[in-house]
């Protein structure tokens, strides 16, 4: 647990209530998978750390569990929530008509600014090789397409559902084979916005989405039968 905690003295934190504080700290090594899926999360522990009660802990775990990032159990407390396979396909199936809901909105409506906005984070996201970073990179190509249709309520729904997931997909684009068909499939959605096509926009969005679904739900299978804990 220290090595998550110790997050808190090395970023600048926006001015926040306590719990909130806690929540975007514990949100961040969630996603970030710094806390794997099974990890207890002590209460003592956090609001030492924090120099609070227990209150505002409690509240931030509660706020996570809303955002099906924590799970409490009977007699145990909290811990990082760890998602089945099942559930996985689920998401990304509710991701996926979310996604392309809001490709189809936003490609006739995109300008050129935000065009070259988007192939720059999709540059950047080719170029790294900090894993920490992909899942910020992937956000940042896919989120920046999306806000030209102006629906703020669609964008925070599947950020949300991208929250949940994110520290699987990331563990699934640390396989070499993956990355290159998510590079190739990120160029073909860019061209469509290029040519302002809402039909392709909207299927190849789609089709990505559902593809990596399938990927992530064939690697944890194998991943979780061979004794891995993701």
């Amino acid at each position: 647990m220290p090595s998550v905690l110790e997050l808190v003295a090395t970023q600048k934190m926006p001015r926040l209530s306590a719990s909130d504080q806690v929540a975007l700290t514990l949100k961040k090594a969630i996603v970030d998978g710094l806390l794997p899926a099974g990890e207890l999360l002590r209460q003592d522990e956090i609001a030492a750390h924090f120099h609070v009660s227990k209150i505002p802990v409690r509240e931030a775990l509660k706020h996570l569990e809303a955002k099906g990032l924590v799970t409490f159990l009977r007699n145990r407390g909290a811990m990082v929530t760890a998602l089945s396979a099942a559930e996985i396909d689920e998401y990304m199936a509710i991701r996926a008509m979310l996604e392309a809901r809001a490709a189809r909105l936003a490609a006739p409506l995109i300008s050129d600014p935000v065009i070259e906005q988007a192939r720059r984070h999709l540059e950047d996201f080719d170029l790294t090789v900090d894993s920490g970073r992909w899942g910020e990179l992937n956000w940042l190509f896919h989120s920046t397409l999306y806000a030209a249709a102006g629906n703020p309520v669609l964008l925070a729904e599947i950020r949300s559902l991208y929250n949940k997931v994110e520290r699987y997909v990331r563990a699934l684009l640390s396989i070499s084979t993956e990355m290159p068909k998510t590079q190739r499939q990120h160029v073909e959605i860019l061209d469509a916005f290029v040519r302002r096509d809402p039909d392709a926009a909207a299927e190849l969005t789609r089709a990505h989405v559902l593809d990596a679904g399938a990927s992530l739900v064939n690697y944890l299978n194998e991943h979780r039968s061979k004794g891995g804990t993701t």
